[in-house]
């Protein structure tokens, strides 16, 4: 659609060449025309209008001919929906933009309506009820540094001095550390990512606050080492590191590095890790957020990101079956047979599992994915209010 001050600079631009168009002619300059000494130049501005008025009464109808033409029409939902958006352009939804956004939820009926993460669940229900579709709760995902290799824990090939970013570093020679995998610690994440979520410690390790992070993956984009990888919110046990290398080699890079020893897989009574390519590997699908391979890994590669886990306790409901102190792997859970058991507090781990196995649900307290689930929303939902 033609705009009003695109019809006024055309006719500016004609006007002005059509005078010029006509001194010239009037003038006398050019071949086979007499050239005259004087000018009336009366005479050449009364032309000259009635000449620019004809040609802009042509060009006015031609613009407006085309402007009906070739117009747009705008759905004003479009506008609505785009008032509830968190107006970010992080491209967290999929889309180059919020406005690109607000047209396909609006025109397209597969478009789902909560897909602008930053904008929160107030805001889906809002986009929902203008587009008349049905907003469900999506699970929060968050960015995870899947490398603990900081300068104190790792080595370096050599000392870099170009310019401070990761992705001008890995073109010298692939970077300076010693693991190719890891973490370059030059800030790039930190710098793209649009709701200042990230921050580098003192450690040269990027930091993701989850309270502000909104998972648009703009950062696992700039990673040039890809030890960033976005998440959902009860994914809380992960093996953070990504070196491939043999075990005596990743001992030699990085003091906190996978070596592939399959200790995780031993103690896991879920089956959830998994070693491939010199790398345990945890899934999430059977992965229940027990923490038990936390401790047991030889060079603290497995991060726990739950930082407190309730402890269990055996209600009044309970049988006695004793399945709680079968099952426990701290032999935390104790009781007789058929009598009320008992959960020694100081050996419990929180890890959930007598909780999964009691037939009675008769023990409580304990960690589950749903509470990270529930206290990740509830956060991010804070802070998007408070914003």
């Amino acid at each position: 659609m033609f705009s009003s001050s695109m019809i006024k600079k055309t006719v500016f631009i004609t006007a002005a060449l059509l005078f010029c168009f006509a001194s010239v002619l009037y003038a006398g300059v050019g071949g086979g025309i007499e050239a005259k000494e004087t000018v009336d130049l009366v005479s050449l501005a009364k032309w000259t209008l009635v000449f620019l008025a004809g040609m802009g009464t042509i060009f006015g109808m031609g613009i407006a001919f085309a402007a009906k033409r070739f117009s747009v029409q705008i759905d004003p939902r479009v506008e609505k929906v785009k008032d509830h958006l968190a107006h970010a352009h992080c491209g967290a939804c999929g889309y180059a933009g919020c406005e690109q956004y607000a047209e396909a939820v609006v025109n397209n009926p597969d478009v789902a309506p909560n897909l602008c993460i930053p904008a929160g669940a107030k805001g889906a229900e809002a986009v929902a009820r203008i587009t008349g579709k049905k907003a469900e709760a999506k699970e929060p995902i968050f960015a995870r540094i899947m490398c603990q290799g900081g300068c104190s824990k790792s080595v370096k090939r050599f000392k870099y001095e170009g310019v401070q970013d990761c992705r001008a570093a890995i073109l010298a020679g692939g970077g300076d550390k010693a693991c190719r995998y890891g973490c370059l610690g030059y800030g790039t994440c930190s710098r793209v990512c649009p709701f200042g979520a990230i921050t580098m410690t003192d450690d040269n390790l990027p930091y993701v606050d989850i309270t502000k992070c909104t998972g648009c993956r703009k950062c696992e984009q700039a990673c040039p080492t890809k030890v960033i990888e976005v998440l959902p919110a009860s994914r809380q046990v992960l093996v953070t590191c990504h070196s491939k290398d043999k075990g005596a080699d990743t001992r030699k890079n990085c003091e906190v590095g996978c070596i592939a020893c399959g200790i995780c897989v031993k103690v896991c009574p879920f089956d959830a890790p998994s070693v491939s390519n010199n790398l345990s590997r945890i899934n999430i699908d059977k992965c229940r957020v027990c923490g038990l391979c936390v401790p047991k890994c030889p060079t603290k590669a497995i991060t726990d990101f739950i930082p407190h886990r309730s402890k269990a306790l055996v209600m009044d409901n309970c049988i006695g079956c004793q399945i709680c102190a079968k099952v426990c792997p701290v032999s935390a859970a104790s009781g007789e047979l058929k009598k009320l058991h008992f959960i020694d507090k100081d050996r419990c781990i929180g890890c959930g599992i007598c909780t999964a196995k009691c037939p009675v649900q008769a023990i409580d307290g304990t960690f589950n994915a749903a509470e990270v689930f529930a206290a990740a929303a509830a956060k991010k939902l804070t802070k998007v209010e408070a914003a």
